[in-house]
């Protein structure tokens, strides 16, 4: 399975620029660790071409949240659930799949 991990740094609210800077920093290590460290052993699941697709990114007030965009078997979102919440990441719940806001 391939595990693919994006940091969304745009955020429907606006840090300070300077903060912004270093939110945006923290949110690229942590999905590198995430796809690299802690979701490692998922590589191993399933077929060659099957795929995992994580976003993280952070809500208003500054915690990282995480969201499966793909279609996976729910042993794969379990698992994936436990891992984030380990790392206190909370769940990111939207009705709409896919939609950020474009350059304003």
């Amino acid at each position: 399975m391939t595990v693919t991990v994006l940091a969304i740094l745009e955020t429907d609210f606006r840090p300070d620029l300077s903060l912004g800077k270093i939110m945006n920093e923290r949110l690229k290590v942590a999905a590198d660790d995430l796809r690299d460290i802690h979701l490692q052993a998922m590589e191993a699941i399933g077929q060659r071409s099957d795929d995992l697709v994580v976003y993280i990114s952070y809500n208003p007030k500054y915690k990282i949240r995480w969201r499966i965009v793909n279609d996976v078997p729910e042993e794969v979102e379990q698992f994936v659930g436990r891992v984030c919440g380990g790392l206190g990441y909370i769940q990111w719940k939207t009705a709409v799949m896919n939609v950020f806001k474009g350059n304003e």
